[in-house]
């Protein structure tokens, strides 16, 4: 069973049925469940699938072993072949068992970055037969796969060649959200009430491979324990491998996601450059930004009304939480009630406010929603930072532009229990509207809302200063269509 992705399940049923050859990219994080999907999706459908998966780090010699082997499984009830040379002998042995089908036939290319090894000429074949030939064939669908965003958004959907403006389709697939990770975890028999899956999500993200180690009968902070603090804690070296799986360099980026990760409420690119004591100008620190962005990491923004000011900010969640809890920790023996005390200590609540605003903002049409407006313009966070100490800074968590000449200032907040704006707070808000509307100048109305987890306490402050309206975790957990 897929749970969720409809979005997708729509699309690949328009490419199943197409009467054209179909040439699909589908891009995502590691583990958020590419190849699963494609493959169920296809395994009940009437067509032959072709699936090869690439090696990471494997060489040329042993790409073209496996590539062999996924051709004869698939057409030739697994007859022994001569190994090919070269991706040009494969590809048309390929060639020959796609001219004799005539059912749909799909060409499921998994981890192609690690298959298109360094001078293999995997992507010139690619090219060759896609143009000359498959692509004339109403019954062949192509499908490229991998985590690695930025190499399959550069060297296929944005190919300067042969390749460019031939990809049909494209999937970015995305983490489950909240509702999609309650579904997928009751399809397991596990019901936990929402309070435990946010807990949940805030570590784990909505990476469905992850959630997997989720127990029934445990919780939230029992599995926590069993997943990152146990001595064969399953994802307890998982971080190294994620960032090995994507970028050559590998280093180079996790030293890159920890300086941003330092910064809670954002870092300049000016402090990155900086800090990351990277050569060759700012060349290498845009390039890998961009793949961190294009990878789902972090989050690049630009403060609402401005055109420059980037800043940028970790948005994962498994990474907010390793590197918060675990990186620090991997050589301590740890009690059995070792979460539980830590999720007692001020350092958690301080952690989970930052990774509650990232859940936010993977949930701003639901947030949109349960406010009853309607969004035209951008939609990003604000912030003033003041050079003078007797000018107060600010910083607003979601800005929504709105198509009715009004703005939503929306202010993020997690608590256990419900939030109290007390009189201190509401003086803060009340300066954050007035810094707002001076720094941007903007003449639209202003309306404040509160995103609270546990909903907002209603006293006199809450009444003079909220009236934009109020979002509780139910309204992230709504089943959007």
């Amino acid at each position: 069973m897929i749970i969720g992705r409809t979005k997708e399940l729509k699309l690949l049923n328009k490419v199943y049925s197409s009467q054209e050859a179909e040439f699909v990219v589908i891009y995502g994080r590691r583990r958020v469940g590419k190849t699963y999907l494609i493959r169920e999706f296809f395994a009940n459908k009437k067509c032959k699938l072709l699936h090869a998966t690439g090696l990471q780090h494997g060489s040329q010699k042993k790409q073209l072993k496996k590539f062999t082997e996924a051709v004869s499984e698939t057409f030739l009830d697994n007859i022994a072949l001569e190994a090919p040379k070269n991706w040009e002998e494969a590809f048309n042995v390929l060639h020959k068992q796609l001219s004799k089908s005539q059912e749909k036939v799909v060409i499921f290319l998994d981890e192609l970055p690690w298959m298109a090894t360094r001078r293999s000429g995997l992507l010139e074949e690619i090219d060759y037969y896609w143009n000359r030939n498959w692509s004339k064939m109403h019954n062949v669908i192509l499908v490229a796969c991998g985590s690695s965003a930025s190499w399959l958004i550069k060297k296929i959907i944005n190919n300067k060649g042969g390749l460019h403006n031939r990809v049909t389709r494209s999937i970015n697939l995305l983490p489950f959200n909240l509702a999609e990770t309650d579904e997928f975890l009751k399809s397991r028999n596990i019901k936990l009430n929402q309070k435990h899956v946010l807990s949940l999500y805030m570590a784990l993200g909505g990476i469905p491979y992850y959630l997997k180690y989720i127990e029934r009968g445990l919780t939230a902070e029992q599995n926590i324990q069993h997943i990152f603090f146990t001595k064969e804690a399953p994802l307890q070296s998982e971080f190294n491998k994620l960032f090995e799986s994507l970028f050559e360099n590998a280093d180079a980026y996790i030293e890159l996601i920890k300086l941003i990760a330092k910064r809670k409420e954002g870092a300049r690119r000016a402090e990155l450059k900086v800090d990351a004591r990277l050569s060759s100008g700012g060349g290498r620190l845009s390039r890998r930004l961009q793949d961190l962005k294009e990878a789902g990491f972090i989050e690049e923004n630009i403060p609402w009304g401005r055109s420059t000011g980037e800043y940028y900010k970790l948005i994962d969640e498994f990474c907010l939480f390793y590197l918060q809890w675990v990186v620090s920790q991997k050589q301590k023996q740890f009690t059995q009630d070792y979460w539980l005390n830590q999720s007692q200590r001020p350092a958690y609540y301080a952690w989970s406010g930052y990774a509650f605003e990232a859940v936010c903002m993977k949930h701003v049409d639901h947030i949109i929603h349960a406010l009853h407006i309607k969004a035209s313009g951008k939609i990003s966070a604000w912030r003033f930072i003041s050079r003078k100490k007797i000018v107060e800074g600010a910083q607003v968590d979601l800005v929504i532009d709105r198509s009715d000449n009004a703005i939503t200032l929306c202010e993020i907040k997690y608590t256990d229990q419900q939030y109290t704006i007390d009189k201190q707070y509401a003086k803060n808000l009340k300066n954050k509207i007035e810094v707002f509307k001076e720094k941007t100048g903007t003449k639209k109305q202003i309306f404040l809302a509160m995103i609270c987890a546990n909903g907002l306490k209603k006293t006199t402050y809450s009444d003079e200063q909220i009236d934009g309206g109020i979002v509780a975790l139910d309204s992230l957990f709504y089943k959007m269509d």
